[in-house]
């Protein structure tokens, strides 16, 4: 495998491009040697799924499209951002809102803690922002050893 990869989708801002991006991630983890199905798999699914339905949906119009990016560096740290047009970072809901929505970005932090990542919020040239996480690349198992 490259010492780098990358991968990029562009998609418009409407609710069905959430599947769309999970479903580019999901191939592109699967060509990368994540295995479809797996723990790591469904968290970094999940955390799309949470990044890309913010830019759907509190974007206000501004957005009009997001663009999911991977990158994978040395099988050893893989990063999962999603851009969008708007300028305002995002925000934790109030706690009124919070009790049917406004759970995403803790979601997404706990996910990345557990995973031994992180988030943060990146701004754009174009005004708009980037929401990263990154996390360690799952390596496979390791070899067990049998005592003789």
């Amino acid at each position: 495998m490259a010492d780098h990869q990358e991968s990029t989708r562009t998609l418009p801002s409407l609710p069905a491009s959430v599947a769309a991006a999970r479903g580019h991630v999901r191939d592109v983890l699967s060509r990368w040697g994540l295995p479809p199905g797996s723990a790591a798999a469904d968290d970094l699914l999940l955390i799309v799924s949470e990044l890309a339905t913010n830019a759907v949906q509190h974007t206000r119009g501004q957005s009009p499209a997001f663009t999911v990016a991977l990158r994978l560096d040395r099988e050893e740290r893989l990063c999962l951002g999603v851009t969008d047009a708007h300028p305002r970072p995002p925000r934790r809901l109030p706690a009124a809102v919070q009790q049917d929505n406004g759970r995403g970005l803790v979601i997404i932090r706990s996910l990345a803690a557990e995973r031994g990542g992180r988030l943060w919020v990146e701004p754009v040239a174009s005004g708009g922002k980037t929401v990263w996480v990154t996390v360690p690349w799952p390596t496979a198992a390791p070899c067990r050893v049998d005592a003789t």
